[in-house]
């Protein structure tokens, strides 16, 4: 696979495959950092340690080739939320 607007791999990088079991030859690194950390309800496979801290370690979901539609439709699903929430909820003027 070669490198594009939806994959991406760098096997130059000191952690290249960052993540214990993946393959190389289909690891993309374009979500190196997950853009879906943030999210409560991941649609990957992390854990939560005992403080409550996401774990993403055993998680290889975003660095799947075949998954970019769907976390780029997950993103645009919670921005669209969260904007909705932003609209239904009354601005505060400062005093």
């Amino acid at each position: 696979m070669e490198n594009s607007s939806r994959f991406f791999r760098n096997t130059s990088c000191a952690h290249f495959p960052c993540h214990p079991g993946a393959d190389p030859e289909t690891f993309n690194c374009l979500f190196c950092y997950c853009p879906l950390y943030f999210l409560p309800e991941c649609i990957g496979t992390p854990r939560w340690n005992a403080k409550g801290v996401k774990d993403c370690t055993l998680c290889r979901f975003p660095h799947q080739p075949g998954n970019y539609d769907r976390i780029i439709q997950k993103l645009s699903e919670a921005i669209r939320e969260r904007a909705a929430e932003r609209e239904a909820t009354p601005r505060q003027s400062p005093e």
